[in-house]
């Protein structure tokens, strides 16, 4: 499999340009804001959320300056949202960095999160770049909405794969269908195509998704800690299969099981073994599949060109990561 390095080569000037406009993007008047928003900067991941704009740009007409303000305007409200949902689960710990929240506790993260929003906010107005603005809002719309409908329906464990798919639509999907929405938006492309490319990132979404779900039935190869979303009730594609495919008295212990014994590892591990005997991570992945075939599907309809493959081995790097 390619790295994230060699995937990034044809928009490798544009993703540092971006970079450090992203960090004058977040620049305040006060010192404490200042050190924590170097510190986010410092803590950033694998940058793959820009390459989805950038790469959606290219394909659609060409890179402009409004794609850097697209890419810098999906990362400051992204981020935002990741600072307030630390302090809403308190987690103290992401991607190996300790959180916002963990660093200068939740009043500070909230507010952080705040300024990162009307930064965002005020990057698009200023430069009147409202259909930027409304696809990002959107998406932060839906994500709220998402997580909210998690809450209220998930939990229950007895769901449909029917709601799990218009929850991951909206929580996970809807950031990257708004990158590629972003990106092509940024190059003047016309509103038929900004919904393709939107349509696309929603696909690649969606298999992210289901990818991650399968992590927690792995075994201790994969790099994401097994049973974690277990732990967390959290209710993943693999488990709804398996639930939906046992007989009520085996249906009624597992959820038992994952309800009131989720910090047992013996019983984490039944869970597990559970998922795999009833083939729950096999239909995941063949879900996951379907997702990435709709996807590439919409790709073939662009020209063949570095900015198309580019992004089709991002694709397949976010399906075949180890964590």
């Amino acid at each position: 499999m390619l790295s994230i390095n060699q995937i990034k080569k044809p928009i490798a000037s544009e993703i540092k340009a971006f970079e450090q406009k992203f960090k004058l993007a977040m620049q305040s008047e006060a010192p404490l804001l200042n050190r924590i928003t170097h510190y986010i900067v410092k803590s950033k991941g694998k940058q793959m959320r820009p390459m989805f704009v950038f790469f959606a740009a290219q394909l659609c007409g060409g890179i402009t300056e409004a794609t850097h303000r697209g890419a810098t305007l999906v990362e400051l409200l992204h981020t935002a949202t990741l600072v307030h949902d630390d302090v809403v689960d308190n987690a103290y710990e992401r991607r190996g960095f300790f959180s916002i929240n963990a660093l200068w506790k939740n009043k500070i993260a909230v507010l952080v999160g705040d300024f990162l929003l009307a930064k965002g906010l005020l990057l698009s107005v200023n430069h009147n770049e409202h259909r930027l603005l409304k696809i990002v809002s959107e998406a932060v719309q839906q994500m709220s909405e998402g997580e909210l409908l998690q809450i209220e329906k998930v939990r229950r464990m007895d769901i449909s794969e029917e709601l799990y798919f218009q929850v991951i639509r909206q929580k996970t999907a809807s950031l990257i269908a708004s990158c590629c929405a972003s990106g092509a938006a940024s190059s003047g492309a016309s509103e038929e195509v900004i919904e393709k490319m939107r349509q696309f990132g929603e696909y690649v979404g969606i298999a992210f998704q289901i990818k991650d779900d399968t992590f927690d039935f792995g075994t201790d190869d994969v790099g994401k800690p097994i049973g974690i979303d277990i732990k967390e009730k959290k209710v993943t594609l693999p488990l709804i299969y398996a639930l939906n495919a046992a007989s009520s008295v085996e249906k009624k212990k597992m959820i038992n099981l994952v309800k009131n014994h989720q910090e047992d590892p013996l019983k984490i591990q039944q869970i597990i073994d559970f998922v795999n005997d009833k083939k729950g991570v096999q239909h995941a992945e063949e879900k996951m599949h379907e997702y990435r075939k709709l996807a590439f599907g919409i790709l073939q309809e662009f020209e063949n060109s570095d900015a198309r493959l580019g992004l089709e081995q991002l694709v397949d790097f976010t399906l075949e990561r180890k964590k």
